[in-house]
């Protein structure tokens, strides 16, 4: 069967030169640019709440930023512990699942007659923790496969400029930052002899930059367990303050 090449359907020639479109296009950027020109900006309100005449197209970053969605993965930091040391005990979890081959660990062992008896209860630490953020491809798999809440993305801020390579490659002193972290669970919680943690409620997931609002079932769970009801091991309560690091996550035993 023979196939028959059809006709272009557009014959009017005001269609065929496309000059319709391009007016169209220029038009957008001619209103863009005279909105910039001589548009209006509010003092001290969001870019998102900007109305009327005031919402001028750009950002002037970066005296002008864009909120971060929530759950937005920026830069990585290492969670410390409340003595200042990072919670990371060289697994290597996070350097094996990394796709991009961006994290680099050499691991340590702690002293048999250390005294602070760490090594009792952690068997390694890093002497080296390193990040090659022009590498990293953002995935989070890192966070997700870390066993120990040691390594997060919850900055909400990226990678700044740099001039030259090695400025972007991250060390512990670089990325440990951020409000100390503690779990019940933690070996290093618990006292000589004993399985029981030292710190019966301890309060965990503290995020940078988390919202404000707060969560009545996280309360309710935590007002149950101080009127005698016994929660269940590892129950979330959710409590938000709006002043200073935001401990999202409460961990009832």
């Amino acid at each position: 069967m023979a196939y028959k090449a059809t006709q272009d359907p557009r014959t009017d020639i005001r269609e065929r030169s496309y000059l319709p479109e391009l007016i169209k296009g220029l038009a957008i950027t001619t209103r863009h640019f005279l909105r910039n020109l001589f548009g209006t900006r509010e003092v001290g309100v969001p870019f998102e709440d900007r109305k009327g005449t005031s919402l001028v197209t750009t950002v002037q970053y970066p005296e002008e930023k864009v909120a971060y969605p929530p759950g937005y993965r920026g830069l990585h930091r290492l969670v410390p512990r409340e003595d200042g040391k990072p919670r990371c005990v060289a697994c290597y979890m996070c350097a094996t699942i990394c796709p991009a081959q961006c994290i680099y660990i050499e691991a340590g062992e702690y002293e048999a007659d250390a005294a602070e008896g760490e090594s009792r209860v952690i068997e390694k630490f890093p002497t080296q923790f390193v990040i090659d953020e022009l590498r990293c491809i953002v995935c989070g798999l890192c966070v997700d496969a870390c066993p120990k809440d040691a390594i997060r993305m919850d900055t909400y801020t990226h990678t700044p400029p740099e001039y030259n390579r090695q400025g972007f490659v991250y060390d512990i002193p670089k990325l440990l930052k951020g409000p100390a972290v503690s779990h019940p669970s933690d070996p290093w919680n618990k006292r000589p002899g004993s399985e029981q943690p030292a710190h019966v409620h301890k309060e965990a997931h503290t995020r940078i930059g988390e919202g404000h609002e707060a969560h009545h079932h996280g309360h309710e769970l935590a007002a149950g367990h101080s009127h005698g009801d016994h929660a269940t091991p590892g129950t979330r309560s959710t409590v938000v303050s709006n002043e200073g690091p935001v401990p999202v996550t409460k961990f009832l035993k």
